[in-house]
């Protein structure tokens, strides 16, 4: 077979892509047919900046949605290898294409004749696995420990605040390179870390719904052992590897039996979620405390003291739904400092496996021999660009409607 030209390659692309381009059609017509009952996520489709940046974020959502789950976008497997197709240029047919194998290397083969196309395909399912879920967990520590800072002030506010101004006095990236060194994974620290930091958001919707249904105990009871109980469970089964919290020649903790274990989550990911958690969790910390110092003085924190509303009522019923609006800007653009993060781990060749096809591993292995064919460092590297500009943009558009309320 012939190579395909570019104008053969441009639309092999953009078939690939097909469920996608259907997919950002449904949702942009119905959120502009129902934005005016929408909230502020209706109000960002009034503004160009965050539709642009929506539509770039949800394009690499919807890819790794539906190539993780249904592998419908990518066209050969991000890890298999084509002898004949090493460093070959996009277009290039493959030599033997088996009945229903797609015939084609769209975007070329990479140093070991894997599918560019298809690992950058693959590359977006990592990204969105972690990222917005790390950046979640982080909200989760900053929000539990932040508002009481700011709300109780005093010697709580001086050590919480002196702990967080420790971490963040470490560079980011020196703090990364620690926490998923091969040396320091060894030792499980990572592990204890995450029985730790995952507990929050335990804690924090338990906390949440005691202070909501505090006067309605029929209600409160069941929910809560429900809640939590599902909640608890997760928990255990992400910290745990075979029912196992830490388990190597020195040491072996017990976490739950391995029947009841949901799933495990791969090593590398384990220390690399950890690590975006931990590194995001003071800044976010800052950010909520100085929000509670300001809110907490407003008449409607005095009103609902004066009802007798308890401390964590008035902190999550009162001053947290009052400053959503810049915590959900920040948290799109930590999502974009967390995917930056998780591109320069991989770049450097730390945290996850090495023929992890996430986008910094990628970059890396393709600019090695970026002079002569580079083919296989730029669609990562244009994939990772276009994240991170759509969710910088969305949250210029998120920010831009929520000062006009």
């Amino acid at each position: 077979m012939e190579p395909l030209s570019w104008m053969e390659i441009i639309a092999g692309v953009l078939w690939q892509f097909m469920p996608v381009w259907i997919a950002l059609f449904l949702t942009f017509v119905l959120s502009i047919l129902f934005k005016r009952k929408l909230g502020l996520y209706g109000k960002l489709f009034d503004s160009i900046i965050g539709m642009v940046g929506f539509a770039l974020v949800m394009f690499w959502v919807y890819t790794a949605i539906f190539n993780g789950l249904f592998g419908l976008i990518a066209t050969h497997d991000a890890l298999s290898q084509v002898s004949g197709l090493k460093n070959k240029v996009p277009g290039t047919p493959m030599p033997s294409a088996e009945d229903g194998q797609y015939a084609y290397y769209l975007f070329g083969g990479d140093n070991l004749a894997r599918d560019v196309f298809s690992r950058m395909v693959a590359g977006s399912v990592v990204v969105v696995q972690i990222a917005p879920l790390a950046t979640l967990f982080a909200f989760m520590v900053g929000i539990t420990l932040g508002l009481p800072a700011g709300y109780y002030g005093g010697r709580l506010d001086t050590i919480l605040s002196f702990l967080s101004n420790l971490i963040l006095a470490f560079p980011v990236i020196l703090l990364f390179y620690l926490l998923v060194t091969p040396e320091i994974v060894e030792t499980g620290i990572p592990n204890y870390m995450a029985t730790v930091l995952f507990v929050f958001p335990i804690v924090f919707m338990a906390v949440l719904l005691n202070s909501r249904f505090y006067t309605r105990p029929r209600i409160r009871t069941p929910l809560l052992i429900v809640v939590l109980g599902v909640m608890i469970w997760i928990y255990l089964s992400m910290i745990s590897t075979d029912g196992y919290l830490v388990r190597n020649d020195d040491v072996a903790i017990y976490a739950l039996p391995a029947i009841v274990d949901l799933f495990d989550v791969p090593g590398g990911i384990l220390v690399v979620f950890v690590s975006v958690v931990f590194v995001n969790s003071p800044t976010v910390f800052r950010i909520v405390r100085g929000l509670a110092l300001d809110i907490k003085t407003r008449d409607y924190v005095a009103a609902a003291q004066t009802r007798g509303e308890g401390p964590w009522y008035i902190m999550l019923w009162e001053i947290l739904p009052n400053v959503r609006g810049p915590l959900i800007v920040d948290f799109c653009l930590r999502i974009g400092y967390t995917t930056i993060l998780l591109g320069t781990l991989g770049f450097f060749g730390l945290g996850l496996p090495p023929e992890s096809p996430d986008w910094g591993s990628t970059i890396n292995e393709g600019r090695k021999l970026l002079s002569i064919f580079p083919h296989p460092a730029l669609p990562p590297a244009i994939a990772l660009m276009s994240l991170v500009l759509g969710l910088n943009l969305l949250a210029d558009g998120l920010r831009e409607e929520s000062l006009k309320d």
